[in-house]
């Protein structure tokens, strides 16, 4: 597997997902507006959050062990039976506080309680949402690319038909129970899958877990967690200062933004999880990892580039066919959440390596600080900028943090 021919696999997923997402985006402002928006984002950092812990967070982990020990396959059946234990205890226990606290994760997240029953949708499809995380992370580990790629085709294509059919129906009330539930159906395409493989048999997920592989996954899980709670509790935390100084309407627009990266970044993420994450994890010299550092800079930082470019140059048509002409003051956002995003795609590629390399306690610390330094930038430039300046503190944050994984990176890696 060679980061080109990833890309160009990956490239059809993306198309595909690209062109789903932008159908998906166009249902929501239509049906939603700005201010559904805003909640539509809350909901999803939530899932973000709760699926995180739902699943014990292994996935990435999963990933790692499965590509290091591709040719052991009595190890790899370690790996996912560890896995798995680990899946189905959190996720059930995860669903019952979630059925027994939905009231109350109304209020907080979505400051609404006639959104409460959504997360009873939540609770009883989270099971099989959890499944489809670990297949997708053991198809990944085994560079399964065709696999994987079409996997991720299903799941845009259930998430765009799920939105389109409860939206039309229960407007944000429906575009927030198709979030929860859509990957709980996919969850049987992926297993489908995986089942034609020869190396795959579900038994696999329920067998005798491994202890020193249940410990190896707890350092993964840590990592995982600390991802998935601060980056998107700070997106929360951001969004609701936005909410009470600006007002939903406002905060939409700052969800817009961060879309519009989300999908044409889709290429570069893909291809960093599918390719780059297994290759770290392969990689045992330093001077092969520094070639390997720059051959994905080569290719990830013009790309980010020329993709920025030319979503600015074509904003108006952007507005025209993503949203809907109620989203146009968003627009005054875009050349700073472009500008981070690059600087953002340039540390990624460096913070990926804390991730390949188990760099366990750099990588918490991390993401701990410039979760909270985000914040914090965005409490202090936004009452000097208004709105632009949470896009200002996202680019600058960034730099920060693109600095400071240069300097960890020198000082446990390359030595």
């Amino acid at each position: 597997m060679t980061l080109v021919r990833t890309s160009l696999l990956n490239a059809i997923a993306v198309m595909v997902r690209m062109l789903t997402m932008l159908g998906l985006n166009k249902l929501l402002a239509v049906y939603v507006g700005p201010g559904g928006y805003a909640v539509i984002g809350q909901f999803q950092n939530a899932i973000t959050m709760i699926l995180s812990f739902a699943s014990g967070a292994i996935g990435t982990g999963v990933t790692k062990y499965t590509a290091e020990h591709g040719d052991d396959e009595a190890q790899q059946h370690k790996v996912w039976a560890s896995a798995g234990r680990i899946s189905l205890l959190c996720s059930l226990a995860a669903s019952l506080l979630i059925a027994a606290f939905h009231r109350q994760l109304a209020i907080i997240l979505l400051q609404d309680i006639q959104y409460a029953s959504v997360f009873l949708w939540l609770a009883g499809s989270l099971l099989l949402f959890v499944l489809n995380s670990l297949l997708l992370a053991m198809l990944n580990g085994k560079k399964a690319v065709g696999l994987y790629v079409a996997a991720n085709i299903a799941t845009s294509i259930v998430a765009l038909l799920a939105t389109w059919l409860l939206a039309s129906a229960w407007g944000l009330y429906g575009a927030l129970v198709a979030l929860a539930v859509n990957q709980s159906v996919v969850a049987f395409i992926s297993l489908a899958m995986c089942l034609r493989t020869r190396w795959f048999r579900f038994g696999l997920l329920l067998a005798k877990p491994d202890a020193v592989m249940l410990r190896k996954l707890a350092a993964y899980a840590l990592m995982a967690i600390v991802t998935a709670v601060v980056v998107p509790l700070s997106q929360v935390l951001i969004r609701n200062h936005l909410v009470q100084d600006f007002g939903w309407q406002q905060a939409g627009y700052w969800q817009a933004v961060t879309r519009i990266s989300d999908i044409y970044l889709m290429l570069i993420t893909t291809t960093l999880t599918v390719y780059y994450l297994p290759r770290l994890a392969e990689i045992r010299e330093a001077a092969e990892l520094k070639q390997e550092i720059n051959r994905v800079y080569r290719f990830v930082l013009p790309l980010t580039a020329v993709g920025a470019v030319i979503v600015y140059l074509l904003r108006d048509l952007m507005l025209w066919l993503v949203f809907t002409e109620e989203f146009r003051p968003m627009l005054d956002l875009l050349a700073w959440q472009l500008l981070g995003d690059l600087i953002k795609t340039g540390s990624w590629v460096l913070g990926f390596v804390m991730l390949g390399r188990a760099l366990t306690k750099p990588y918490v610390i991390t993401e701990i600080v410039f979760s909270l330094s985000l914040y914090a930038l965005t409490m202090w430039l936004t009452p000097l900028c208004g709105l632009k300046g949470a896009v200002i503190a996202f680019c600058i944050n960034y730099v920060l943090y693109w600095a400071c994984i240069a300097w960890i990176l020198k000082k446990y890696v390359y030595r």
